[in-house]
């Protein structure tokens, strides 16, 4: 392999390929820098147990923009998504209720709570859709850079006018969902605490706060934008794991001459006169390059790649002040059955097998889930969210097991008193089992092996810095045009030739393909000016 190239991509996940496909695809000659031994960052499948495979992070597909799908063409190389039966499946204490399988039936199932909710979910879905429609439209958009002169000033209007024109009802949804709380925002909509729930619960998911917290309402709206095989805001499971994602990505960035290079990880970027010129590899090659695109993110790039020196001493503190940390534990166990869960029960599969099932019994339960976690360090009562995807893939496990997928929140990245999370993650993943064993008593004799990643094992193993799988928090001052700070919204990084395509860029988190899609065509804008420059 050659050590000097048109582009190098930091890091190896969706994003990362994304981007690398595009550049490719103008022209450039780009090579990929995985640290691992697999590509696709937190996007993979992995055999943690034999003959048992699981999406051992990333879990599930709802994000994916469907025009990265398109120009990559990811269903020529194996991409397909299977569609739940219903949404998520919530066991209370002594009831139970399933969201989804049609807007009927779910504001059926509301109204065995409440009359009054039931007739409000329609308004509220079209209310919330009006505002999901606005993400999706500004997701493949390149915020304005803030002093950035008129090409800002225009995308700024260009951007704005969608919101210009809704309605005042729709600016007000608006302003409430990027600023109050999910508690507030869903007190306006509904009086039923099972029904407040069963929204409540998408506010903290990657999510260090409760849904008490200012703010956490917008996280709500980040995992209804998304769509699955045309429907809106539907979620669904990635035959193969969600690695089948980044192996077709991986497949088509192939196809357009992108070399990728595993167990290749970067010590720093190498950077000259205020310049990015390349990468010095851990074990010392350096590779050369006029642009750099990182998909790690902000606070691994900018405290760990770049030296401090060649920051300016506004962006250094700005950075310094970038808050990271998703509350996340992330587990994956293999199954000798099926949960069999007290409010429902049997342990032949049925439809809420097949859903998000969601151990987060109440909005009171998921503030308290929070505020144990800051001061004890994980919640004695801890919110999960429990997938099992092998009822729909049957390739993930041997024939009459299991393989499910346990997302649980509300773990602080820092525990208190000087501990570490390997002092503790055995305990802690045997209270995961234990909490959901509440609600199925089969469940912790049916484990036959788990996976743990406690937030410090994120950290270590993906790269995600305090174990976040969003790459930085995704509240309001972390959002848009601020993320990851303002006045570098723009995927370019404050050194000429260094760009950010990851997570800790606009939109944000979850398997989306926008932030490398957008970077990708600033570089192009950039280079193709660069050139016109040079050849007046």
């Amino acid at each position: 392999m050659s050590n000097r190239y048109d582009a190098l991509i930091i890091g190896g996940g969706h994003n990362g390929l994304v981007c690398a496909f595009y550049l490719a695809k103008a022209g450039m000659k780009v090579r990929v820098l995985e640290r691992r031994d697999i590509v696709g960052g937190a996007c993979v499948t992995e055999e943690f147990h034999p003959g048992f495979r699981n999406s051992t992070a990333s879990y599930t597909v709802s994000l994916l923009r469907p025009q990265v799908i398109a120009d990559m063409k990811l269903a020529d190389h194996g991409y397909r998504v299977l569609e739940r039966q219903i949404s998520n499946f919530f066991p209370f204490a002594d009831t139970y209720l399933k969201l989804g399988g049609g807007a009927e039936r779910t504001q059926a199932e509301f109204a065995r709570f409440s009359q009054k909710d039931a007739a409000a979910y329609p308004h509220y879905d079209a209310a919330l859709e009006k505002v999901a429609q606005v993400l999706r439209d500004l997701s493949l958009q390149c915020p304005p850079n803030v002093g950035g002169g008129l090409h800002a000033l225009a995308a700024a209007a260009k951007q704005g006018w969608p919101l210009a024109k809704m309605d005042v009802v729709a600016q007000r949804d608006l302003l409430n969902i990027f600023t109050r709380s999910a508690r507030d925002f869903l007190d306006s909509w509904f009086e039923d605490d099972h029904v407040k729930s069963a929204f409540g619960f998408d506010a903290v998911v990657g999510n260090f706060a409760g849904v008490s917290t200012p703010g956490s309402a917008y996280v709500l709206l980040h995992h209804v934008f998304g769509e699955v095989n045309g429907k809106l805001g539907a979620w669904g499971h990635a035959v193969g794991g969600m690695g089948a994602i980044t192996q077709a990505m991986a497949k088509a960035c192939a196809l357009a001459g992108v070399e990728i290079s595993l167990e290749s990880p970067v010590d720093k970027v190498l950077i000259n006169n205020g310049k990015a010129a390349g990468v010095k590899l851990a074990g010392g090659e350096e590779l050369y390059a006029p642009i750099v695109a990182a998909n790690v993110g902000p606070a691994l790039l900018y405290r760990q790649l770049v030296d401090r020196s060649d920051l300016a001493p506004d962006f250094a503190r700005a950075i310094d002040g970038y808050k990271t940390g998703s509350g996340t534990f992330r587990m994956n166990v293999a199954l000798s059955e099926l949960p069999d869960f007290t409010v429902l029960s049997g342990k032949q599969q049925a439809e809420h097998h097949t859903a998000g099932i969601i151990i987060a019994p109440g909005m009171d339960y998921m503030d308290q889930a929070y505020d144990d976690a800051r001061v004890h360090g994980w919640s004695k009562k801890p919110i999960v969210e429990i997938k099992i995807p092998s009822t729909v893939d049957k390739t993930l496990a041997p024939e009459g097991a299991h393989v499910a997928s346990l997302f649980c929140q509300q773990f602080s990245p820092q525990l208190p008193d000087g501990r570490s999370w390997d002092d503790v993650r055995e305990d802690v993943a045997d209270h995961v089992i234990n909490t959901i064993t509440e609600h199925a008593p089969n469940f912790k004799n049916a484990v036959i092996a788990r996976q743990i990643h406690s937030p410090l094992d994120l950290e270590r193993k993906f790269g995600l810095i305090g174990g976040d799988i969003f790459h930085g928090r995704m509240s309001l001052e972390q959002l848009w045009a601020a993320r990851p700070v303002l006045g570098h919204g723009d995927y370019r990084a404050p050194i000429k030739g260094l760009y950010m395509c990851g997570s800790g860029t606009h939109p944000g988190g979850g398997v989306t393909g926008a932030p490398g899609h957008n970077a990708a065509a600033e570089i192009i804008r950039d280079r193709s000016l660069l050139w016109k420059m040079l050849h007046r």
